[in-house]
């Protein structure tokens, strides 16, 4: 089973509650798929992880054989290759790996070469297996290292992913095929704004989604009006408390400091398979 916890901006608490599932999961993965700014391994992390480079396919141009006819460029829709004067430029940050340009080429002056956009960092954290998705400064997208994370990752029992903040292609990347996503939010109007924009992201996907509220202080009453507009599940409020920051200052996930967290991550683990509707067992 894979559960994917998104938000529609940063800030909302994402990583705070798909470690927090960890924690109270029976011999979970985690997959961090924030491969821009990863941090679970900053609560999980407990030696030096095995990294393995993440390679993508690009075009290597035989300068001999290349009649700068600019076929491969009029195939390529990322505009990652020009001809320009007597010269085929290639731009690999631009570059898809799709190979329309080594199709269209008309003299096979186009061969295919590969190049590292990132790593992932693999590593057993006590019961916790922690997949680890970092992105190479510089480089455009972070789909490929996304795409990397998420086949490393078992097919048996339950997968946790940290999706990055927003609605564009990283997070969808890292949430399609999800079995259930979980939605986290802040009961703020930027929270409420761009929480509707992910769950109009996840109805185009077509993966099922529920809500968790962060930073709770009171009930969520906008949050729940919203939630049954959309005929979504608001899953869980997590309060608004202090020690919750303290613990963060200290590389502490709260659910170790604050009584109460554990039951409560328990529960809203408990509600989430249910409603991705399987009779397995996750939580510990």
């Amino acid at each position: 089973m894979t559960i994917s916890v998104a938000s529609g901006k940063g800030g909302t608490g994402k990583t705070t509650v798909a470690v927090g599932l960890a924690l109270v999961a029976d011999r979970p993965t985690v997959v961090d798929c924030d491969a821009e700014a990863p941090n679970c391994h900053l609560f999980l992390r407990q030696g030096s992880p095995r990294v393995t480079p993440v390679l993508v396919p690009i075009p290597r141009v035989d300068a001999r054989r290349c009649k700068l006819c600019g076929a491969c460029a009029a195939a390529c829709r990322f505009h990652a290759l020009a001809a320009v004067g007597r010269r085929l430029l290639l731009f690999p940050e631009l570059c898809h790996g799709c190979g329309a340009c080594l199709i269209a080429c008309p003299v096979g002056a186009l061969s295919e070469t590969q190049r590292t956009v990132g790593v992932l960092e693999t590593e057993q954290a006590g019961d916790i297996y922690l997949i680890t998705g970092r992105l190479n400064e510089g480089e455009a997208t972070a789909v490929p290292v996304i795409r990397a994370a998420k086949r490393s990752a078992p097919q048996d029992g339950l997968v946790l992913l940290d999706a990055a903040p927003g609605t564009a292609c990283t997070m969808v990347e890292a949430v399609k095929d999800s079995d259930l996503c979980l939605l986290v939010t802040e009961p703020t109007p930027f929270g409420l704004h761009d929480l509707e924009m992910a769950i109009d992201a996840l109805r185009q996907m077509g993966v099922p989604g529920a809500v968790v509220v962060n930073r709770a202080e009171g009930p969520s009453d906008d949050v729940a009006a919203l939630c049954r507009r959309h005929s979504l599940p608001l899953l869980a409020e997590i309060p608004l408390d202090r020690r919750a920051a303290e613990a963060y200052s200290r590389g502490e996930h709260p659910l170790h400091v604050i009584g109460g967290w554990p039951m409560l991550f328990a529960q809203l683990l408990e509600r989430a398979i249910s409603i991705a509707g399987t009779s397995e067992r996750y939580c510990r």
